[in-house]
């Protein structure tokens, strides 16, 4: 009983120490800026800066069967997988577009240039500009899924038709915590819109 009690505290303490050195290097870690034009009920409208990212494109649908897989390969990338075996800080969030074919992409460090990065190991990360953007952004907690993504999807649509905002198809998830995070775990869907005015803005 006492060996039993004794791994249980070393289970418990070694859980305690990963949680907070997850939390420190989530605080310390670069994050995907933007500004926030407008907050709503249930979404925000914000502005993101053009962006450069690492990215992969997935034959398989769905956050589940594509996230795993996805992350290790662009994780492998970022940790050495490189022709100058050479690490690059990870950043936050890593995102996903939410098409047919999912795309996964971490988002390179802001001091770091296109033609400064290695070349990869694996032939299919490319490196791609995201523009600069207006999006509407909606956020859940906990582990993300397939249904609570369509979930918070459908949620935001609705939302946007309530307010009268105009938005195209181009729908992205954003996931901000380590797989063994397990408290404040942050989760977002957004949507790029189409024309949004300070008209809109003022109302």
């Amino acid at each position: 009983m006492k060996i039993v009690l004794i791994l249980i505290g070393v289970v418990l303490i070694a859980f305690v120490v990963t949680q907070l050195f997850a939390y420190n290097s989530q605080r310390n870690i670069e994050t995907y800026s933007y500004s926030i034009n407008k907050k709503y009920n249930t979404f925000e409208i914000r502005s993101y800066e053009e962006t450069l990212f690492t990215s992969i494109k997935l034959s398989t649908k769905g956050y589940e069967n594509s996230s795993s897989k996805g992350f290790s390969i662009l994780a492998g990338y970022i940790f050495g997988g490189n022709e100058r075996n050479e690490k690059i800080s990870m950043t936050s969030p890593v995102a996903m577009k939410l098409e047919d074919s999912m795309t996964m992409m971490f988002m390179v460090p802001k001091e770091l240039k296109k033609e400064m990065l290695p070349k990869p190991n694996q032939s299919l990360i490319e490196f791609k500009e995201e523009p600069a953007k207006t999006v509407a952004a909606i956020s859940f907690s906990g582990w993300a899924n397939n249904k609570k993504i369509e979930k918070y999807k459908q949620k935001l649509q609705s939302a946007l038709d309530a307010e009268g905002i105009a938005y195209t198809e181009r729908f992205y998830f954003l996931g901000y915590n380590a797989p063994y995070e397990f408290f404040n775990r942050k989760n977002e869907v957004i949507v790029e819109l189409r024309g949004f005015t300070l008209d809109q803005q003022k109302k």
